[in-house]
């Protein structure tokens, strides 16, 4: 019957996959196979397992469901607070400031603005926002679809890039950083270089190609923000989010609770100055007395966060059949540890990067934290999605955006993704 739960799991996948082809959301394979492998297990009395020090332990089916329910729900809890800041933020228009920075109608210095900024913003609201944001502020700098896409692809590889070498830049991240695998600083310490040169040597071998050379006509308001509290939320919600690693160093309580205090500062801000512009001349406007809590709370992803659940659980059900462990000794024994994790980054370009790393966590529990063989998971998982554009979610979201080809994205963007990773992974060898 275990071979029935993995088969439940494939054909899952595989529906995932192809959600474009089926026209079915991913979210529906994905709770469905959590369900149907669960409920072989309890229907089997399949015996269950808990990793711990000494390997395999047996357990209740009860209580492991309960604590890998409980982890999970950690990621999701954690997620719901940082989108919410982050719905806020575009509320008060906050994120329109930062098209200030861009002082230039050069096309090159305009890649290198672009992609630094990409670095930047996805190690702090992650990299499928960061993405959403500064593709929205491309569209207003570039008129021509076929010059933009370009920046757009360099966009995904650096936004990537910026999301590997921070906890809070990227769902895996988040994941090995929540279940103590890596620490903060140290992922940091190790991954900010071979993050900082996966970015840099792509847009410097983009940089002399032609579509960065030359000008452009720059609007004539080059963004102006909407509403006068938008740099103050911008930055207050900014820092609020950065201040969560250092509230869970401070306090050693789980990264959520950081999250859900941040959350409330920052809602306490929005209220306050939505209550101000609230007065009786727009009384009877009820869209303008609506708290941004609540508004936001109503735009961010449910769907990627039930996504997120199936999948995570559903490699738990694995996990506790003991599979995930089992494999990772054949790994282990075959071609070793660091081997694998390269090659993750390339699996990575053709299945989500969260079940990798989600198998990954329990295929070596054994592995003390912040060994080096965790920061490069965090790297290879995060920056090798950027090889082909559906294999990481800020290349998904930028081919709905602008309706960027499979096989475009292929020719003309994907040797510099690859480029930029084999120098990182490079780079992090280096260091060590």
């Amino acid at each position: 019957m275990e071979f029935l739960v993995l088969l439940i799991f494939v054909l899952g996948y595989i529906a995932i996959t192809l959600e474009h082809n089926l026209k079915i959301d991913k979210l529906v394979p994905a709770l469905g196979m959590m369900a149907l492998a669960w409920a072989v297990i309890a229907l089997s009395h399949l015996p269950v397992f808990e990793i711990n020090e000494h390997g395999l332990e047996a357990t209740s089916l009860e209580s492991i469901l309960l604590h890998h329910f409980g982890k999970t729900c950690e990621i999701l809890i954690f997620l719901i607070g940082a989108m919410t800041i982050v719905e806020i933020i575009d509320h008060f228009d906050g994120f329109s400031t930062i098209k200030k920075f861009v002082k230039t109608n050069k096309k090159k210095s305009l890649l290198w603005i672009v992609s630094i900024l990409a670095f930047i913003l996805s190690a702090i609201i992650d990299n499928l926002t960061a993405t959403i944001v500064l593709i929205t502020i491309i569209t207003k700098l570039i008129e021509k679809r076929e010059e933009r896409i370009w920046y757009v692809g360099m966009i995904i590889i650096t936004a990537n890039a910026g999301g590997a070498w921070s906890p809070i830049g990227d769902v895996t991240t988040t994941m090995l950083w929540m279940s103590g695998k890596v620490t903060s600083f140290k992922l940091m310490e190790h991954l900010v270089l071979p993050s900082l040169v996966c970015m840099a040597v792509p847009t410097f071998i983009a940089s002399f190609l032609k579509p960065f050379q030359g000008t452009f006509e720059a609007p004539a308001d080059n963004g102006v923000p909407s509403n006068k509290h938008s740099s103050t939320m911008l930055y207050l919600g900014l820092g609020l989010i950065v201040a969560v690693p250092v509230f869970k160093t401070l306090t050693h309580l789980p990264p959520y609770i950081g999250m859900m205090l941040s959350l409330a500062i920052f809602t306490v801000f929005a209220e306050v100055f939505s209550n101000r512009e609230f007065n009786l001349s727009n009384a009877t406007d009820t869209s303008s007395a609506h708290s941004p809590a609540h508004s936001a709370l109503s735009r961010i992803e449910m769907p990627s966060l039930l996504f997120f659940l199936g999948i995570l659980m559903t490699v738990a059900a694995l996990e506790s059949l003991g599979m995930i462990f089992h494999f990772g000794q054949a790994v282990d024994a075959s071609i070793g540890t660091d081997l694998f994790v390269i090659l993750l980054g390339f699996a990575s370009a053709i299945v989500d990067n969260v079940p990798l790393v989600a198998a990954g966590i329990g295929m070596f529990p054994n592995m003390v934290a912040d060994h080096p063989d965790w920061h490069l998971i965090a790297f290879t998982a995060g920056t090798g999605g950027s090889m082909l554009i559906i294999g990481s979610a800020a290349g998904v979201v930028a081919m709905g955006m602008e309706k960027i080809d499979f096989f475009w994205y292929l020719k003309n963007i994907a040797w510099l993704a690859l480029v930029g990773y084999v120098a990182g992974v490079a780079a992090f060898y280096l260091m060590l």
